[in-house]
């Protein structure tokens, strides 16, 4: 059976030679042949021009010597180009990432010569934060307090069956939303602090991948 199917490809292949010669003998004067391929790439003919219905495959040109001189490829499907596109983008966006790698890697490196100065401004940052904190605690010190003072004074109005001044009403009201809205600032500056730690955690690590193995002692 092997030697069926190679007797029938060879045969196959010399067919589509001998009908080149005569097209390549019309070529002598200085023109030139060209041979083109069906969908599976397989070459199906040769002549002066493609026919039109063989345009859109893949087809090469050959001098009068029956050099390939020109070859193109079958045109891309949809699909296939889609794929290219995608893979150019992510490759496009691969070469993006280094390159932002790279510059966190320079500018960490140029503003540190060593870890302890990593520390530093890693307190020097949570200190900052822990002062807004303070000033959050404060504001919801004194938003509680007078509020307490408010309620105190609605509730006596109650109890002498006075109404309550819609005024002191809304203070009261105004005074419970600020202190939540202080209880948040403070719960995100909290968040900060460990995300700041989480920051110069994953930096000092760079920093040291960076700078290599210390130097052993002596």
């Amino acid at each position: 059976m092997r030697n069926t199917l190679s007797f029938i490809t060879i045969s196959a292949a010399c067919v589509i030679a001998l009908a080149a010669i005569p097209a390549l003998a019309q070529q002598k004067a200085g023109g030139t042949l060209v041979c083109w391929k069906d969908k599976a790439g397989k070459t199906i003919g040769c002549g002066d021009k493609v026919p039109p219905e063989y345009q859109e495959n893949a087809n090469s040109t050959l001098n009068t010597r029956g050099v390939t001189i020109n070859q193109s490829e079958t045109p891309l499907t949809p699909e296939q180009k889609q794929a290219q596109k995608n893979e150019a983008e992510r490759k496009q966006l691969e070469d993006q990432k280094r390159e932002e790698e790279k510059r966190r890697d320079r500018a960490l490196l140029d503003s540190f010569t060593n870890e302890k100065e990593i520390d530093l401004k890693r307190a020097r940052d949570i200190q900052q934060i822990e002062v807004n904190i303070s000033t959050y605690q404060a504001s919801l010190k004194n938003a509680s307090d007078h509020q307490t003072a408010v309620s105190a004074t609605i509730e006596r109005l109650k109890k002498e069956n006075k109404p309550v001044p819609a005024a002191m009403q809304q203070e009261y009201e105004k005074l419970t939303a600020d202190m939540a809205k202080a209880q948040d600032q403070i719960k995100q500056k909290r968040r900060e602090i460990t995300d700041k730690n989480l920051e110069f955690d994953a930096m000092k690590k760079r920093f040291m991948e960076l700078k290599g193995p210390a130097p052993a002692k002596k």
